[in-house]
């Protein structure tokens, strides 16, 4: 088992697609964030206030459940995270999947997809779900993808 995992959730398939790619390029194991209840295009409707990710969104303890079981964290020394930005950070699922292992000692670098927004503070708001881990910012990854590139930005942690 390799020491690095590419762990992602996608709610459209844009971030599982970014997410294929990086671990292919850095020869990382793979590992899908599902939630338990899939969401539908109606519950990712940002402009409508009552879908499901913005009631999630601006519930700061709102932790959708996951579908799948976590994979041994204990295995990794680094776990790139990936997700799409919603609301300028990270889907509150993010948080769940944090807080569901003990990720203590490892490095957890971010990566995400977004139509019009960067990273921002996410590592900050992410932070209190992974006690004693170092979590980075890390980048958007849109567009075209070069495996050399995701390589060398990996080998740069």
């Amino acid at each position: 088992m390799s020491k690095t995992l590419v762990a992602y959730f996608s709610a459209s398939g844009v971030t599982a697609q970014v997410a294929g790619v990086l671990a292919k390029a850095i020869g990382a194991d793979l590992y899908e964030i599902r939630p338990a209840v899939p969401y539908t295009q109606a519950d990712l409707n940002w402009m409508d206030k009552k879908s499901r990710s913005s009631v999630e969104s601006n519930d700061p303890a709102a932790r959708p459940a996951l579908a799948n079981p976590h994979p041994n964290v204990a295995a990794y020394d680094r776990i790139f995270l990936g997700f799409p930005i919603w609301w300028y950070t990270a889907p509150r699922i993010i948080q769940t999947y944090l807080e569901s292992a003990d990720f203590s000692g490892k490095t957890i670098l971010l990566f995400a997809t977004s139509g019009s927004s960067g990273l921002g503070h996410t590592a900050r708001d992410l932070a209190p779900s992974c006690p004693g881990a170092a979590i980075r910012d890390g980048r958007l990854l849109n567009g075209p993808l070069d495996p050399a590139d995701l390589k060398a930005w990996a080998a740069s942690f």
